[in-house]
């Protein structure tokens, strides 16, 4: 041990009693990281870890299984599953790229899923053995994405701890924009305008399941506007929508049949977050698109939590689209980060 301790007179607790008190702790530690046990997934963990995920304080439909895998060509999967006295505790839903641990790099999101019997020195015990199987793998980082706490049946931010005791840096910010739906505040005046306006030309709001039609709206604006295209292929949400209709839905503005704009859902225990909106030329001109979100806040949706408009931010959360988070706290929507972390193991 380097350095001094300095102990003033008053205080009855001497050094050589700091000492062995650290010594303690640091064995204890030790301790909980030895008696975890770290298990790469492998298919025979399939109904296990979709159980643990539909039990958990912060899991959503996207850690299963059957989602991950609609991409796997794209990942080489390197989920992990951590087992303390063989009962499982927690599991971490990544890849492997280039010798660094992602989680996940096809996800949003996607720390450490835990369920209820988590406590944070148990969490402190899965971090320790997590780095113990990176350094025994050759594996020199970890990048590592939390969920956001609006996806938290109960609070679950027993990671953000690890990581800071292990030093992982905050690499990341996206804000994203999100309506606490039990107390809502009045749409600004011009989201009202476009409400009514497509109620005077007598735009309906229907589900459907046509998302050929919009996934090419969408990414027609995505070309034009910034010269990308979306990261799910029309095919690959209606093959997606197909494993989870109850959890990925689309919503269409219709004129006569026609489809001028449309939001693509990704709904959770608590959260109904907007991953794909967008309209069509007419649409922007009739406010096709905010009637269906009008319709989705107060009354698809109004007995869920929260409903998320997404991120407005590009580069790492470095640049802020001005005009898009604008319009998503016009509908009174406030600030959520996804945040990502890097740790130098």
């Amino acid at each position: 041990m380097t350095g001094c301790i300095y102990v003033q007179d008053s205080c009855r607790l001497r050094v050589y009693d700091l000492i062995r008190l650290i010594g303690v702790e640091i064995m204890v530690a030790n301790d909980r990281a030895a008696a975890i046990e770290v298990v790469v997934y492998s298919s025979g963990y399939r109904k296990e870890w979709d159980n643990f995920i539909s039990q958990s304080k912060n899991g959503v439909f996207l850690f299963y299984r059957n989602y991950m895998e609609y991409h796997k060509n794209r990942f080489k999967d390197n989920s992990l599953l951590f087992f303390n006295n063989n009962r499982l505790v927690a599991v971490l839903p990544a890849n492997l790229a280039n010798m660094t641990l992602q989680s996940h790099g096809g996800l949003t999101f996607g720390g450490v899923i835990s369920n209820n019997s988590m406590k944070t020195a148990l969490m402190l015990g899965v971090f320790e053995a997590l780095l113990r199987y990176c350094r025994n793998q050759g594996i020199s980082e970890l990048t590592y994405k939390p969920v956001p706490c609006i996806y938290h049946t109960v609070p679950a931010q027993e990671d953000l701890y690890a990581l800071f005791i292990n030093n992982a840096k905050l690499i990341a910010r996206n804000v994203s924009s999100c309506i606490s739906l039990s107390n809502k505040t009045k749409f600004a005046g011009n989201r009202r305008d476009n409400i009514r306006k497509a109620k005077r030309n007598n735009l309906q709001v229907q589900q459907s399941l046509d998302f050929n039609a919009f996934m090419k709206i969408e990414e027609e604006n995505l070309v034009k506007r910034h010269g990308v295209k979306p990261v799910h292929t029309a095919e690959e949400i209606t093959l997606l929508a197909e494993r989870f209709p109850n959890n990925i839905k689309l919503f269409g503005s219709f004129k006569d049949s026609v489809m001028l704009a449309g939001v693509i859902v990704y709904e959770s225990r608590n959260v109904a977050h907007m991953q794909y909106a967008s309209n069509s030329v007419e649409g922007w001109n009739l406010g096709a698109q905010d009637i269906i979100e009008d319709y989705l806040i107060n009354d698809y949706y109004k007995g869920k939590r929260y409903f998320d408009f997404g991120i407005s931010t590009e580069k790492f959360g470095q640049v802020l689209n001005l005009g898009l988070i604008k319009r998503k706290e016009n509908f009174g929507a406030s600030a959520v980060m996804y945040d990502f972390y890097q740790m130098v193991i």
